[in-house]
């Protein structure tokens, strides 16, 4: 993998990675670090080059779709400055969960008064369990489907069982021709750490045809200041597919016996040696065919720990390359 030198400590010294792809790039941030832009209509992202939000600006108030914390209160001076040039009120009447986790919703709180909190059942739970002040507690849950209904405006929530995280839903604009799914695809861009750091691998790399099959042309998704499309989804996908493809010849390949015999009564050893192996065998022509189409392919370590993910899921889940006894 490509590592920085020994005792490095900073910037300075980051590997000379490949250059970013320019259609991986989004557009210029302003001088307080963010950009709003129209998606269509009265539906709005911001984004800070790296997170993404949106807001729906409606007759009858605004809907906020996600808090990052890195935004924070630059979502507010967003909401502002749309709501002063489109002569509509400001004001913030509902906030929706795409899911729990902390990076996409802990400047929630920044929207006080009687915000109404929409998230999934999931949702509820697990920010009662994590009581983070940061992030309240939805009053609306919703177990597979919910229609919100704003200012004339229609929103379409649902959840298609995990993917990213337990509770991590698709949010459908039919009336803007846009979808928003956050943290599976990463617009022109690869996964990090191990599937985008996600809990479970059939799911995610099931959602992105849960998502083709919504009509949309617009994507709004968690990361990397664009918005996707369907081509992006596609190659996405090809990326992931080509990881299970390998990953699936590498298993094959690769005889762990061998690894377990050298590694004699340290039994860890030999598992690590034959993973590492399988893992390298089909991490290796996916950075080299991405390098150039994908940005950060070349970080090996992200495609690495993407295609440890999903070989121990083919191992764990299907039952690919599991050591079974030779006398059973």
């Amino acid at each position: 993998m490509t590592t920085p030198a020994s005792g490095a400590g900073g910037a300075a010294d980051l590997p000379d990675y490949a250059p970013i792809p320019r259609s991986a790039l989004g557009p210029a941030l302003n001088e307080q670090r963010y950009y709003v832009g129209r998606v269509e209509r009265n539906l709005y992202w911001v984004t800070d080059g790296v997170y993404n939000s949106a807001f729906l600006a409606t007759a009858d108030g605004v809907v906020v779709f996600d808090a990052p914390p890195s935004i924070g209160p630059n979502l507010r001076r967003a909401v502002d400055e749309i709501a002063a040039a489109d002569g509509v009120s400001n004001r913030v009447t509902h906030l929706v969960y795409s899911h729990h986790h902390a990076d996409h919703a802990g400047a929630a709180a920044l929207f006080e008064g009687d915000v109404v909190r929409i998230g999934h059942e999931e949702t509820s739970r697990l920010l009662a369990r994590d009581d983070d002040p940061a992030r309240p507690v939805p009053q609306v849950t919703f177990t597979d489907t919910h229609t919100l209904d704003v200012g004339g405006e229609r929103v379409e929530l649902a959840w298609h069982g995990p993917n990213h995280s337990p509770d991590n839903i698709y949010i459908h604009f039919p009336g803007h021709d846009t979808l928003m799914l956050i943290d599976v695809v990463n617009a022109g861009w690869v996964p990090i750490y191990n599937v985008n750091l996600s809990d479970d691998v059939p799911g995610y790399i099931g959602a992105p045809a849960i998502a083709l099959s919504y009509p949309w042309t617009h994507l709004i998704s968690g990361h990397l200041g664009r918005l996707a499309t369907r081509d992006d989804v596609t190659v996405h996908q090809q990326y992931i597919a080509d990881i299970e493809a390998s990953a699936r010849e590498a298993l094959a390949a690769v005889d762990p016996i061998p690894f377990y015999m050298a590694a004699g009564e340290n039994a860890w050893a030999g598992v690590k040696a034959n993973l590492d192996t399988v893992t390298e065998r089909a991490a290796a022509p996916i950075v080299a065919k991405y390098t150039g189409v994908l940005a950060a392919a070349d970080i090996e370590e992200f495609t690495y720990t993407t295609t440890f993910q999903i070989m121990q899921s083919l191992r764990l889940n299907t039952g690919l390359g599991v050591s079974r006894p030779v006398n059973p």
